[in-house]
């Protein structure tokens, strides 16, 4: 069974099912307010935008707005929240010949590469969301919302593997040590996108992503002495 590429008011279980017409107008006041505050942060910065501007943007009251993010943290990292649970559910339905680290790896390229093809430019696209990681580790309520955001993520991983692999992570660390060390790579990949310029867009993520994992074996088990590839 293929994974879907994620919507925002789409349930695993509604799959396949039109929505009606208020789920629709829910999804599209949903999508504007991301838009808007895309743009907001991106042209004025992540401090100096208010809710009240966002909800101005749309054209609608904080009330409204409130009805869909808590704050302006939760907008800000809706994209990105979107693509880590695509990226759980691409997880879930990797081959099972596949070993766990192999599974992660494709799945973390998959949902970025497929979320890039579905959306890839404009605010509110995966690209505008990499570019607002840039604006994270300057914001420090966005920076604890999105390691909050991280930290459920590797719990969810752990159950997932568990799930996979037939073992009890209570008694088996494997799963645990793995989502942590799988997190960690991805949190210095993000790290060296935002300190770097990195090449913008979904590839230029996943080729340095790409570079993370390829070093993990030898970071782990290689001498150091030799030069890295």
């Amino acid at each position: 069974m293929a994974a879907r590429t994620p919507h925002a008011a789409t349930a695993p279980e509604d799959a396949g099912r039109t929505p009606g017409l208020r789920e629709r107008k829910k999804q599209q006041t949903r999508d504007a307010l991301v838009q808007a505050a895309h743009e907001l942060f991106l042209g004025q910065g992540f401090a100096r935008t208010t809710v009240d501007e966002i909800a101005s943007a749309v054209d609608v009251s904080q009330r409204t707005f409130f009805r869909y993010f808590a704050n302006k943290d939760e907008v800000a990292l809706a994209v990105m929240a979107e693509a880590e649970d695509y990226f759980i559910e691409c997880l879930r339905h990797r081959p099972a010949e596949e070993t766990p680290l192999q599974a992660l790896r494709a799945s973390i390229v998959k949902a970025w590469r497929d979320l890039g093809k579905a959306q890839a430019t404009g605010p509110g696209s995966i690209t505008s969301a990499l570019e607002l990681m840039r604006l994270i580790e300057d914001a420090p309520t966005l920076l604890a919302a999105h390691l909050r955001r991280v930290t459920e993520q590797e719990r969810i991983v752990v159950r997932v593997l568990a799930e996979r692999e037939g073992l009890d992570p209570r008694e088996d660390l494997r799963p645990t040590v793995l989502a942590a060390v799988f997190g960690s790579v991805l949190r210095a990949a993000h790290l060296s996108w935002t300190a770097d310029r990195e090449p913008d867009g979904p590839e230029g993520m996943i080729a340095l992503i790409e570079r993370h994992f390829d070093q993990l074996g030898p970071a782990l088990a290689g001498h150091w002495r030799t030069p890295a590839i």
